[in-house]
């Protein structure tokens, strides 16, 4: 793709599964990639894999929910490469979907971490990645939402309810800072088949959710790096403000 040879491009939550896949993409097209995790060991193992196929990753290790940290990532991406691109905001807690029942019976702890985490998290890297990327004369952000925001479930009320919030976050910046050079979108995978998922899940659950798309397989990590990429590149200068739908043809919208 054109336009990423030596930007620098920070992916906050980047240890494993879409994050590691995303860093891995963008490494591959010639960027310097910035791996933060809340997971350090993970953020390693992900920057040495890049660093061992040739390309340049610094592995920071950082929490989403606390703001010193969020700075203290993007500060030290600046310091570590020289300024800032591009950032792919994938970090969430999933921990906590779990737990994440309905609105009557979750306790309220379960509904504030998620928040902290996976939205107001994004908006603090936001905030402070903002003012870096104008000092470049502009870039590119990608949030990572998903379909949940669209389609309406029984359960995941606060996961779903922040990845809306993302949406709308993603319009925001798109709105207040597109003329000065900023794009901002966020890509919403349908199903994907992490190594954490293929363990665990159910094969008859993951037959059936194949049958709800259009497609002949389930998402992998790459399909989500490559729009990323294809988003924080040349090649999408022109898209702004927009949720993109990375999903088998699950949602049609």
């Amino acid at each position: 793709m054109e336009g990423l040879k030596e930007k620098v491009v920070l992916v906050a939550g980047a240890a494993t599964g879409l994050g590691a896949a995303s860093a891995r993409r963008l490494a591959d097209e010639g960027a310097r990639v910035v791996v933060g995790d809340l997971d350090l060991d993970g953020a390693r193992r992900t920057a040495t894999a890049i660093g061992d196929a040739g390309g340049q990753a610094a592995a920071v290790g950082f929490d989403m929910a606390d703001e010193a940290s969020v700075a203290d990532l993007v500060r030290a991406t600046v310091r570590t490469f020289g300024g800032l691109d591009a950032v792919h905001i994938n970090a969430g807690d999933m921990s906590a979907v779990s737990q994440d029942t309905d609105v009557v019976d979750m306790e309220l702890a379960v509904w504030d971490r998620t928040f902290a985490v996976n939205l107001r998290g994004h908006m603090l890297v936001t905030r402070y990645a903002v003012p870096e990327l104008l000092a470049r004369g502009g870039g590119a952000i990608v949030y990572t939402s998903s379909i949940a925001a669209f389609t309406g479930e029984a359960a995941r009320p606060a996961y779903s309810a922040t990845k809306a919030g993302i949406n709308a976050l993603a319009r925001h910046v798109a709105s207040r800072w597109g003329r000065e050079g900023i794009r901002a979108n966020a890509v919403a995978p349908g199903l994907i088949l992490t190594q954490a998922i293929q363990e665990g899940a159910d094969p008859d659950l993951l037959e059936a959710l194949l049958a709800r798309t259009r497609s002949t397989r389930h998402g992998r990590a790459d399909d989500i790096a490559g729009m990323v990429a294809h988003l924080m590149s040349a090649d999408g200068a022109w898209i702004n403000g927009q949720v993109i739908n990375v999903d088998g043809g699950t949602v049609m919208r």
